[in-house]
């Protein structure tokens, strides 16, 4: 899922621009300071110390209120051409990086060579290239078309031309024939360059809108909307190019005494992507705060196929929890803790009245995801082995590597666990249980982190004096050798067993990396959250009643086993083409200009 992670990571780009005026004060020190360089580099007749502010002032005026203006008026047109994304802070920002190349250039023309014909050929030079690139921003980012970008495009290089053109000051040897070849210069090579965007966009685009039906200037452009508003319009665009599954949801509830449901574990077969909080990003966090009851929403094998297209589509998950938890029947019985090996398979087992837990890891290897139907065949192989009524699988999710891979059919890995059921022996031996919970948000972390908005829940299950640590972290997978350091740590507060696990929740995504999971960073203080909430479910402990269930979820929109690999696949093709197209369409676009300006 490398591509759908590298789109999740240019969020990094969009949410940590500097504010409307950093860009602005940046505009005036750089335009001021341009035209004290270009003083110095010619310095003026008459006084010295006059005539370089007069020359910063005069870049000020030039290159700075204009690029100003432009910030400004770019922001209004494209809200009265009902164009999204583009804030004054972006604006602002985008006619500061202009400003900086324009600057660039006419300091270099003086260097180069100090005479009229190349200090205007560099600027309009300048122009042209910060049309194309105001142009490729526009176009693919804010929602509006082709003439609408230009026109907004044109604004910051016009105002400019505009300038030098009414300012003897600027250019010593005006004349209306080099105002007109100056004009007629910056048209045609905007012209090469906008057919050249136009022709690499709808090249690269093809594939997309043809596989998929999707529009990638709208996914673009809605995608950007998300990470600036958290708007869920992208989500329209990805449910049109959806289709309906049927899945499973598995439950075990714990009942108190008085009858009131303690705590709910959860394992979910629908993945929580794509990133962010579209459709299922933030899925076992959404999910648990549907419940009164303190609940724990694991990792059920699913993957990318699996992503709910839109977050109106959980609501059939929690009605699917709802109709479960009316059917569970209650028993005080449980068996104790026992964990199965075989090869690199590694199963957590639990017998919960009529049914069983399976935790399910990897470590200490690494690994991914667990696919569907690769988790229904274990769900299948265990009810038949040990005539239970509900089985639930869980994939921990809990030691990831950048070469980690899924758990898909004809894997090995897949008969590793099968090979691994077939170890279980049914416990005959059932105890009354006891359980505990606590919850820390570890506020100290953020998603930099690796920590989602649930931070670590806790359950502790007690089962004849063993008791055995369920630890969840709202985070996205857990760094290779994490997971041990943890489970060492709490034995070390009386708990006999355990497991670590993640929700895979893709909402940490978005902040700078594709993939980021948990314990990168932090290490001891994610620690020491963990054993506060140990201490404190042990505090927890009361007697109670279980139940499994497992549920089917029908008619889930999801990007569908065939759509989320034609995505994907289409996504990785096209950025692999557009690295050879791009650089010789620009290249192309750029000797030409350079050969009509110089």
């Amino acid at each position: 899922m490398s591509s759908m992670s590298s789109v999740a990571s240019l969020s990094k780009y969009i949410t940590t621009l500097p504010n409307i005026k950093s860009s602005i004060i940046g505009i005036s020190l750089i335009s001021f300071l341009t035209g004290i360089i270009i003083s110095l580099l010619n310095p003026p007749n008459g006084n010295l110390i006059i005539g370089i502010l007069g020359g910063g002032l005069f870049y000020f005026i030039t290159f700075g209120i204009s690029s100003i203006i432009s910030g400004y008026v770019n922001q209004k047109l494209n809200h009265l051409m009902h164009g999204i994304n583009l804030k004054n802070k972006h604006s602002m920002f985008l006619c500061l990086l202009n400003c900086i190349g324009i600057c660039f250039l006419t300091i270099l023309s003086v260097i180069v060579k100090n005479n009229p014909h190349t200090y205007v050929s560099a600027i309009e030079f300048s122009c042209i290239l910060m049309f194309a690139f105001s142009f490729l921003v526009f176009w693919t980012s804010t929602f509006i078309n082709l003439t609408k970008s230009t026109i907004i495009a044109l604004i910051q290089p016009l105002i400019i031309l505009i300038l030098l053109s009414i300012s003897n000051t600027g250019l010593n040897l005006l004349s209306i024939n080099l105002v007109i070849m100056m004009f007629a210069k910056v048209f045609i090579g905007s012209i090469i360059f906008l057919i050249a965007i136009y022709l690499f966009i709808k090249t690269s685009a093809a594939p997309l809108k043809k596989n998929l039906n999707i529009n990638m200037l709208e996914l673009i452009s809605l995608f950007v909307k998300h990470m600036n508003e958290g708007s869920h319009d992208l989500e329209n665009a990805l449910s049109d190019a959806g289709e309906d599954i049927d899945t499973n949801v598995s439950i075990v509830s714990f009942r108190n005494k008085e009858g009131k449901i303690k705590s709910l574990f959860i394992s979910l077969s629908v993945h929580p992507g794509p990133f962010g909080n579209i459709g299922g990003g933030n899925m076992p966090t959404n999910i648990a705060n549907r419940f009164d009851a303190f609940t724990m929403v694991a990792h059920g094998p699913s993957t990318h196929d699996f992503n709910p297209t839109n977050i109106g589509e959980l609501d059939k998950i929690e009605e699917a929890i709802r109709n479960g938890l009316e059917k569970i029947e209650y028993s005080p019985k449980a068996s104790k803790f026992v964990r199965y090996n075989h090869k690199s398979a590694n199963i957590g087992v639990q017998f919960f009245n009529d049914g069983i837990v399976l935790l399910s890891t990897f470590a200490p290897e690494g690994s991914d995801d667990i696919e569907f139907s690769v988790g229904l065949t274990m769900m299948i192989k265990a009810s038949k082995n040990f005539n239970t009524e509900s089985t639930i699988v869980v994939d921990c999710h809990n030691s990831f590597t950048e070469e980690s891979g899924g758990v898909l059919p004809g894997n090995p890995r897949v008969f590793e666990l099968l090979d691994t059921i077939d170890k279980i022996e049914k416990k005959e031996q059932y105890d009354d249980i006891k359980v505990g919970c606590s919850q820390s948000l570890i506020e100290t972390l953020d998603k930099n982190n690796g920590v989602g908005e649930s931070g670590v829940k806790t359950m502790i299950i007690d089962v004849a004096g063993q008791k055995t640590a369920y630890i969840l972290f709202d985070s996205n997978n857990m760094e290779i050798g994490f997971r041990q350091e943890i489970l060492d740590e709490i034995k070390k507060l009386g708990i006999d067993e355990g497991e670590v696990m993640t929700t895979d929740t893709h909402s940490v995504n978005t902040i700078a990396r594709g993939y980021n999971p948990i314990g990168l960073s932090e290490r001891e203080t994610i620690i020491e959250y963990v054993k506060k909430t140990i201490k404190e479910a042990l505090d927890d402990l009361e007697e109670v009643e279980v139940g499994c269930t497992v549920e089917d979820i029908k008619n889930l929109r999801t990007f569908g086993p065939n759509n989320a690999t034609e995505l994907i696949s289409t996504l990785s093709s096209t950025i692999q083409i557009s690295k050879f197209t791009a650089p010789v369409t620009f290249l192309l676009s750029l000797f030409f200009t350079i050969w009509l300006v110089f």
